[in-house]
């Protein structure tokens, strides 16, 4: 593989970067006493960087107290001549997080930061630097590409368990050294209180972590921070937030379950004082926004959307996806005609045309739900469906007729080198999709892989909806539901093109890093 070298990253990883771990944990959980003591300002919560670009990156940073942000970036873990960043002042306004736009990088090259904090009556009182690293893409299509991809968090009630060392597929996939890792959705269970024990099946007790956001379903604006902030607490993660570039994307319970825009939330469901989901969403795309370094959601950006396009360089352009925010209600989704879909009518079109127009070898969508999968919604005791398919395997019909539209919009265009990516459904899977098995016949071929949960229960796989012609190449999966993590079943996927061939390769990997399947495919096609 032409993978490109990365000198002196590993010894980073060794020396500054697991000293930044160690400093910065939150308080009440080893903070540097001798800075606490002096009230300098703190990064208890760890660095992040995402949807770095060739040129250009977003570093975030939460403070325990108003600070003003300020970003060294240096060729060398020696920072020998740093440039410097002065970012936003932190305070309660965005929970004392904020991100900087680092912009002009070199292409292609190891880059390595550190965040001081500042007291911002006084620029010389800083805390001590947080370090992290990353690379930014490069331009040179002999490199390329490999990144990991995943989703479902700290779902059902399985928290960060420290007697399993908390969250440790995060160390298995930093040891694969992505360039970037798309997290797919779910984020958080804002809906999914942690317990501090729960009893696992067979005898024997899990035990959480646990924090008072935590203690029930999310609704404040408050409360919704605190999910965010709680994934935070474990070393794991904090620690390949500060190595691995993120792309990130939402789906449902980053607000509640099976959530659709206009949706009011059953009397009967007494968790819940405010019945709005809409006035759930926005207080939770707030907090979202705050917690994740996404340029299309800063403050002030005129987007103020989650869907983007992130072009990776020659070989890979990443098409990220909302399908929560646009899409109609939950329903039998058996309607003959649906203008509105999952995705809604503005952000389809502009898909059509980022596809259109995109010249990368290979083309990822990403998406936060399966297209073939069938996903019930039994939230309100009805026999309604969540994602696309509905288990009719005739001619598309409801949200399957926006997927027709754009999958005979690939195929008529001629675009190459399309794949989906997703997770949702807490297994792991490979989908081909054949127009000589489907109903609908007016695509040419493409893969669907699924990945996930990262530390969630885990589910049997989903049955498969006919009107695409999906057949079920690999699946893993438990017969039960809701296996614990400590049972397994938990997963990521990879994704590695090669720069010399461009052969795109897509494995898919257990907890701790195994191969249980792989898939290589060919560059410049427009069906595999």
């Amino acid at each position: 593989m032409s993978h490109r070298p990365l000198p002196g990253r590993r010894s980073v990883l060794r020396g500054s970067l697991a000293a930044s771990a160690a400093l910065t944990l939150p308080a009440g959980l080893g903070a540097a006493p001798a800075f606490a003591r002096s009230g300098r300002p703190q990064a208890g919560w760890g660095v992040q960087t995402g949807d770095v670009t060739a040129d250009s990156g977003l570093v975030w940073v939460r403070a325990d107290r108003p600070a003003r942000m300020i970003v060294e970036t240096s060729a060398t873990e020696s920072f020998r001549n740093p440039r410097r960043w002065h970012g936003p002042l932190l305070g309660a306004g965005t929970d004392f997080t904020g991100t900087t736009r680092l912009h002009g990088l070199p292409s292609g090259e190891q880059i390595h930061y550190r965040v001081l904090l500042a007291d911002p009556d006084d620029p010389r009182r800083t805390g001590e630097p947080v370090t992290g690293t990353f690379r930014t893409v490069s331009r040179r299509r002999r490199d390329g590409v490999r990144f990991l991809w995943s989703g479902d968090l700290a779902g059902q009630g399985w928290g960060i368990n420290p007697d399993l060392g908390g969250y440790r597929i995060y160390d298995a996939m930093a040891r694969l050294d992505p360039d970037f890792f798309l997290c797919s959705g779910d984020n958080i269970y804002a809906d999914g209180p942690i317990p501090g024990t729960q009893a696992l099946p067979g005898g024997g007790t899990w035990r959480n972590i646990t924090t008072e956001e935590k203690a029930k379903v999310a609704e404040t604006l408050a409360e919704y921070r605190g999910n965010f902030r709680y994934n935070l607490l474990d070393a794991n993660l904090r620690a390949f937030n500060a190595r691995v570039p993120s792309v990130i994307q939402w789906d449902d319970h980053e607000v509640r379950n099976n959530w659709y825009p206009g949706e009011v939330i059953a009397t009967t469901d007494t968790r819940y004082t405010e019945k709005s989901v809409d006035v759930l969403a926005a207080r939770a795309q707030r907090a979202f926004s705050e917690y994740f370094p996404l340029p299309t959601l800063r403050p002030g950006a005129r987007e103020g959307r989650v869907y983007r396009v992130l072009r990776q360089g020659p070989l890979l352009d990443v098409f990220v996806l909302d399908m929560r925010t646009y899409r109609n209600a939950n329903s039998p989704d058996d309607q003959t005609t649906d203008p509105q879909g999952i995705l809604g009518r503005e952000q389809l079109e502009w898909l059509k045309r980022e596809l259109a127009r995109s010249r990368a070898v290979w083309k990822v969508i990403a998406a936060d739900m399966p297209i073939g999968l069938v996903v019930p919604d039994a939230t309100e005791g009805r026999p309604n469906f969540e994602a696309v398919a509905q288990g009719d395997p005739g001619a598309p019909l409801g949200r399957e007729l926006q997927i027709a539209e754009l999958l005979r919009f690939v195929k008529h265009r001629r675009i190459t080198g399309t794949l989906w990516l997703t997770a949702d459904v807490h297994h792991t899977s490979a989908q081909h999709y054949q127009p000589s098995r489907a109903a609908f016949t007016d695509f040419e071929p493409f893969w669907e892989f699924v990945s996930g949960p990262l530390n969630a229960g885990a589910f049997p796989a989903s049955p498969l909806d006919g009107t695409f012609g999906p057949e079920r190449v690999f699946v893993k999966a438990p017969a039960a539901s809701n296996v614990s993590p400590a049972g397994g079943y938990q997963f990521f996927g990879e994704v590695d093109i090669d720069g010399d061939s461009g052969e795109l390769t897509v494995r898919l990997r257990e907890q701790d890093g195994g191969v249980l399947f792989s898939r290589t495919l060919q560059p410049g096609r427009v069906g595999q």
